[in-house]
Order: structure tokens, then C-alpha cells, then sequence
């Protein structure tokens, strides 16, 4: 577990106004229909982000980064895992029992969800979605990453403090350029992170590192004041590598 029930997602630089948001079900190509939480930003934008959380799937951290990244002005859907194992309504707090269902999650499953919440971003009518990116965390991290090799076309691929050893073997069908933000105190040694990106770029894809030695796993909390530059460099670097690669 990444973080207790009491954290929140840190503001973006300049933070604009968030339009409409809420709760939608989307559907997987095999009929799965799993929880989903969107986030306009008030004006008509090309860039869009699929948040992919940790391993509890749609806790209410997610859905309020979600709207973080609205204020950051970009269409942001934020997606559950457990739409096989779990009942829509159950709450992705502190007392979901999560890994029981994340023991059930499979590649595929992820990859099909994530192609569900491309599509609609692309479809959205009111905005004009030219651009997709994943952004994961711990878990979503290392699945965020691993979308790359998906074939869904997208700009970018963002992962806080992931696992390489989940990837690797998916290294030869990475194309989609990475984004690998570490923390320098999490269980995952940085120089296996920093291996997982010499491979990736040995590959010809791009493979941008940045570590925060000092900061924690989970250190993208604004309730931990003590890392806010780390938290504030976080959203710079994301914003930087979304506007160089949108099309």
C-alpha cells in the first residue's frame, strides 16, 4: 500500500480551474465494464492523461489527481483494476481488500482497460484528443511503463517509483517514450531502475530518468510537507515531457 487515507495529490504549477468531473464506467473489448473517474479542464484541450494508480486500484487519491491534473490543463480519466473481481461500488479506501483481486490482475486485462480509456479520451466530443499518455504510480507505475509495448499509440509513458523487474521482459516491444521518476529511498535500488533505462534506450526508445535521492516511496503527497520541491519538480518534469512529446 502506498500511502494511507489522509494523503493528497500535490497542486501543479499554476493550477487553472477544473470543469466537469465525476464517475463513468467504461467497457473493455471482452465486456468488462470497470470504474473509471474523469476530469475536464475548463478550456478545449489536445492532451490527455490516463491516471494509472497503485495496486488498490481507484482510491480516492486517484480521483482527486485526476482533477490535479485537469488544473494542470490537461482531459485526465483516472481507471480501477478490479472491474473482473470487484463490485463497482465498493470503495478503494483503506479497508478495500485489494490483494486478493490484485492477485487476479493479468497484463492483458490492464492493457485492454487502458485501450478502453484511450478510446475514450479520442472520443471525447469536447475536447479534440491528439495526444495520450499514461502516468502510474508504484504498481501503475511499472504497468504505465509497460503500456508502451501496447500497441495504443500513445505519446507517453509516465511511472513513479516502479518495479523495473515487471517490464523487462517487455523491453523488445517498447516504443512509446518513457518517463522514470525514482525515489532514491524506496525498496527498488536505483541502480536497477537506472539498468531498466540504459536497456530501454539500448532499444532506441526514450528512456528520460530523473531519481529524488532523498525522497521516499510515495513521497507525491502534499501532506508530506517535507518533500514539496520534490513534489513541485515532479509536476514540472511531467508537464515538460508531455508538452515535448504532444502532437
Amino acid at each position: 500500500m502506498c500511502f494511507g487515507d489522509d494523503a493528497r495529490p500535490p497542486d501543479p504549477p499554476l493550477p487553472g480551474i477544473v470543469g466537469d468531473h465525476g464517475e463513468v464506467l467504461l467497457r473493455s473489448a471482452d465486456g468488462t465494464q470497470f470504474n473509471a473517474y474523469y476530469a475536464y479542464p475548463t478550456a478545449r484541450v489536445r492532451s490527455a492523461v490516463v491516471v494509472m494508480p497503485d495496486v488498490r486500484g481507484l482510491h480516492p487519491f486517484y480521483q482527486e489527481l485526476a482533477q490535479r491534473f485537469a488544473q494542470a490543463h490537461l482531459l485526465a480519466i483516472a481507471i480501477d483494476y478490479f472491474g473482473r473481481t470487484a463490485p463497482f461500488a465498493s470503495t478503494r479506501d483503506n479497508g478495500f481488500p485489494y490483494r486478493e483481486h490484485a492477485e487476479q490482475m493479468r497484463p492483458e486485462y490492464v492493457a485492454a482497460d487502458v485501450a478502453s480509456a484511450v478510446g475514450w479520451l479520442r472520443g471525447n466530443g469536447d475536447h479534440n484528443v491528439t495526444s495520450v499518455f499514461t502516468v502510474g504510480f508504484c504498481r501503475g507505475g511499472s504497468l504505465s511503463w509497460a503500456q508502451s509495448a501496447e500497441g495504443h499509440g500513445l505519446a507517453g509513458c509516465v511511472g513513479f517509483y516502479g518495479d523495473p523487474s515487471s517490464v523487462t521482459d517487455r523491453i523488445p516491444d517498447l516504443a512509446d517514450p518513457l518517463l522514470i521518476l525514482a525515489a532514491g529511498q524506496d525498496q527498488t535500488p536505483v541502480d536497477e531502475v537506472e539498468q531498466f533505462a540504459e536497456r530501454v534506450r539500448a532499444q532506441g526508445v526514450e528512456a528520460e530518468m530523473h531519481v529524488y535521492p532523498d525522497a521516499p516511496h510515495s513521497f507525491f503527497d502534499r501532506t508530506s510537507g517535507e518533500y514539496q520541491q520534490e513534489c513541485d519538480d515532479a509536476w514540472r518534469r511531467i508537464l515538460a515531457f508531455v508538452e515535448r512529446h504532444a502532437t
